[in-house]
C-alpha cells in the first residue's frame, strides 16, 4: 500500500498528514506506530488524519500518538490542518469548521500566514477533564512515588496537569512527567505541562504529552497552561507561550468563554511510502 502523506509542524511539534478523503486506507496502530518511528518510518509526534465530515461542518479530522493511540484533539495539529486543506485547494475559506473526537474546532489563516484556532472553552470540574478528585479545585496534590505534587487540571478537549516551576530549563519533564501520564487518577492519562511566569503576560512552558513524550511545542498545553494560570491570578487574559521551538499567543476571558491560539503552521515536505512493504520487513 502506498500512502501519499505530508509532514507538517507547529513550532517542531510534527506531524505526518494524510488525505483520507481522496485516498482510500485504514491504518491499524502497527502501522501508525511505524509511520510515527523516526529510525523506520517517516517520524513524527503524531498522525493526522483527513476525513470528510460526518454533520454540516467543512471536514473532519483524527489524530493518533506516536505510540499509535487516538486522541481527542491537538492544538498544533489543528494549525496545521487548515493550512493544508487550504493549499491543496480542498477549501477556499479562510475560516472552517472542523470535526474533531472532542468536539467542533473552528481555525482560521490569517493573513499573515499564522493561524488561529477557537479552541473551545476549558472544562474544570474533575468528571469532564477526567481526574479522580472529590470537587473542583485551582490546585490539587498529587504523590507522585511518595513526593507530592501541586497541579491545576483542565481539559482543552484533551486532560492536562499543569505545574507551577521556578525554572522550566530544570524541572523533571522526563522523569515525573511519564509518572503523571499515567498516574491512576487521570483515567485516560493525560499531558504533563511544566509552566514558568515570566510575568504576567508571558509563560515558558514544557509538556509531556500522552503516548509522544516530551515535544517541541503543545498547542492545547499552552492554553491549558494560560487558563490555569489566569484561574490562580497569575496571568492577564492574553499571553504569550514561549516553547524551546518559538512562540504562541493565547488569549482567554474567563469562565465559559473559547480560547484562542494563535501560531504557524509550516509544511516541510510531501512523499509517499510503501507502508505495507516497511510493515512487512520489520513486524
Amino acid at each position: 500500500m502506498k500512502l501519499k502523506f505530508t509532514k507538517m509542524h507547529g513550532l517542531g511539534n510534527d506531524f505526518v498528514v494524510i488525505d483520507g478523503i481522496n485516498q482510500s486506507l485504514f491504518l491499524s496502530p502497527e502501522q501508525l506506530r511505524l509511520l510515527a518511528d523516526r529510525h523506520f518510518g517517516v517520524g513524527c509526534d503524531q498522525i493526522l488524519l483527513i476525513e470528510a465530515a460526518e454533520g454540516d461542518a467543512d471536514f473532519r479530522y483524527r489524530i493518533f500518538n506516536a505510540d499509535g493511540g487516538e486522541v481527542e484533539q491537538c492544538g498544533n495539529g489543528a494549525r496545521c490542518f487548515v493550512r493544508y486543506v487550504h493549499d491543496r485547494g480542498m477549501t477556499d475559506k479562510n475560516e472552517i469548521r472542523v470535526e474533531t473526537k472532542s468536539g467542533l474546532i473552528i481555525p482560521r489563516l490569517e493573513t499573515n500566514g499564522d493561524v488561529t484556532v477557537n479552541m473551545g472553552a476549558p472544562r474544570f470540574e474533575p468528571e469532564e477533564i477526567p481526574f479522580i478528585a472529590e470537587k473542583r479545585a485551582l490546585v490539587y496534590p498529587l504523590d507522585i512515588d511518595g513526593n507530592q505534587v501541586q497541579i491545576s487540571a483542565v481539559s482543552m478537549g484533551n486532560p492536562h496537569a499543569v505545574q507551577w516551576v521556578a525554572d522550566v530549563n530544570h524541572a523533571p519533564v522526563l522523569t515525573e512527567g511519564v509518572l503523571i501520564e499515567r498516574h491512576p487518577r487521570f483515567p485516560k492519562r493525560v499531558n504533563a505541562g511544566y509552566m514558568q511566569v515570566m510575568d504576567r503576560g508571558h509563560i515558558r512552558l514544557r509538556v509531556y504529552e500522552r503516548g509522544a513524550g516530551e515535544t517541541l511545542a503543545c498547542g492545547t498545553g499552552a492554553c491549558a497552561a494560560v487558563v490555569t494560570g489566569i484561574e490562580r491570578g497569575l496571568l492577564e487574559s492574553r499571553v504569550k507561550v514561549s516553547f524551546r521551538s518559538g512562540d504562541l499567543f493565547i488569549h482567554w476571558e474567563g469562565e465559559n468563554q473559547p480560547v484562542w491560539m494563535t501560531g504557524p503552521a509550516i509544511t516541510v515536505f510531501d512523499g509517499e511510502i510503501d507502508l505495507a512493504r516497511m510493515f512487512h520487513k520489520f513486524a
